[in-house]
């Protein structure tokens, strides 16, 4: 009766969605995103899988290097140096379908390394669908239905994009983390995120002809939130919907913490004799939380208080529990836009991933990027 539900909920949001996810095209030119992969470092391993090209700062070939052979670039002075070239930039440029060695991993594209304050910043420039290969897999499951697979790439592929148009950094646009989005390189590639990105190539979510901020997280805990209530400006594209996460691993947790690591958080207030949510939004995130102690009472945000304890999401409630503190929470996450665990149930009982985008990005369209 649930799935049927389900099934049934979803196939009416469908109708409206559907009626947005119209096909455009957005772009006809290639994109290559500008992925940090390190930042500030002393040195650092660089090599190519196949005979590579050194060009400076302004673009010009200053010389070769065979394939296989690993070199270590280090500052010095206002420069990078490697091997026997020094320039404030060098490029190394793959030849045919080579891929580059930057510190531990292998990467598509080619990469540019600079001087940044103390150290030298390697920047990974990559194609947008080459970058998808590696990103879905280290965001997603890949042995999760294709489906799901399919509104990850589109997710991750429109929140790079939005990211490369707003960006007002001059030497990267994203970085590896989840600060951004995960980006493993090779390591993280897969059959079926190839199948995921191909069979999606250049689709992306779009409100008024722009990319939207395709933000995702991995479980929400029942109900995804309105962006103003996490964030600050409101959005008619994140808001908050039914969840389907409820399957998930993490859709509820505890947690035991001592009293001294929130001690460390709001500093000394004594022993705490209660903690109250101060304020809350609609779904039951922390916002603020009152630490109530026998010498002062202070309030610290909620994020603070996830970040400090190490919670899995600001969804949570705090009780007594002997000598020490009960934490009790839902979800992974900010619980803003794509659920990935709601994504995986919805394409196990057979939803197309163009609903389930339609589900938890409101009022967007899907329209096509030529990238190619």
């Amino acid at each position: 009766m649930w799935q049927k539900f389900i099934l049934k909920t979803i196939s009416k949001l469908s109708l409206i969605a559907l009626f947005w996810l119209i096909f455009t095209t957005y772009a006809q030119a290639a994109l290559e995103l500008r992925v940090a992969i390190k930042k500030g470092v002393n040195n650092l391993q660089i090599g190519s899988s196949t005979p590579a090209l050194i060009k400076n700062s302004a673009g010009q070939i200053i010389g070769q290097v065979e394939g296989m052979n690993s070199f270590v670039a280090k500052a010095n002075g206002g420069n990078v140096n490697l091997a026997q070239w020094n320039s404030n930039r060098i490029w190394l440029e793959p030849s045919g379908d080579g891929v580059i060695w930057i510190g531990d991993r292998w990467y598509r594209g080619r990469v540019l390394l600079s001087r940044q304050g103390s150290g030298i910043t390697a920047v990974n420039h990559v194609d947008i669908e080459d970058y998808l290969y590696s990103v879905v897999g280290a965001e997603a499951i890949p042995s999760w239905p294709q489906e799901a697979l399919k509104a990850q790439a589109v997710a991750a592929r429109t929140y790079a994009l939005y990211k490369r148009n707003t960006s007002k950094n001059s030497v990267f646009d994203l970085d590896t983390t989840t600060a951004t989005q995960v980006y493993k390189g090779l390591g993280s590639e897969y059959t079926t995120t190839h199948q995921a990105v191909k069979s999606t190539n250049g689709q992306i979510m779009t409100y008024n002809n722009q990319p939207i901020l395709a933000v995702f997280h991995s479980s929400s805990g029942g109900h995804t939130e309105n962006v103003e209530d996490i964030w600050i400006s409101p959005l008619p594209y994140l808001r908050g919907v039914v969840d389907y996460d409820q399957t998930a691993p993490v859709f509820q947790w505890n947690k035991t913490v001592s009293p001294s690591s929130i001690s460390r958080v709001v500093g000394s207030v004594g022993n705490i004799r209660a903690l109250v949510p101060q304020k809350i939004t609609p779904q039951g995130r922390i916002v603020t939380m009152q630490i109530v102690g026998d010498r002062s009472t202070k309030t610290v945000a909620g994020s603070d208080l996830r970040s400090a304890l190490d919670l899995r999401s600001t969804l949570f409630r705090i009780s007594s529990a002997g000598n020490g503190l009960q934490v009790s929470g839902r979800g992974f996450g900010h619980g803003l836009g794509l659920s990935q665990w709601g994504t995986y149930y919805l394409a196990q009982n057979g939803v197309d991933y163009r609903q389930i985008l339609g589900h938890y990005y409101q009022n967007a369209r899907l329209a096509t990027m030529k990238t190619r």
